[in-house]
């Protein structure tokens, strides 16, 4: 299990994580209110709330894993 997509993409098995696109627009959100003369402190906080599943065949087969056809179902991302 790995944090970031990327280490899916690069062979690992599966990540269950928050998008790294979606923080960084929420990040923006944050920066853009700030200089436009918003105090930090007034600000809400906020969390992303989309979390992803990827997961990769490729690497299960050859660790000889088989994933249920519900949990592919439930995956954002499958790898092939």
């Amino acid at each position: 299990m790995f944090f970031a997509q990327s280490s899916v993409v690069k062979g690992g098995l599966a990540s269950y994580s928050v998008s790294r696109e979606e923080v960084g627009r929420l990040s923006a959100k944050y920066v853009q209110r700030i200089l436009t003369g918003v105090k930090p402190e007034g600000l809400p906080v906020e969390g992303v709330d989309k979390i992803s599943l990827v997961i990769n065949l490729k690497t299960a087969k050859e660790i000889g894993l088989t994933i249920p056809p519900n949990v592919l179902a439930r995956a954002d991302k499958v790898i092939k």
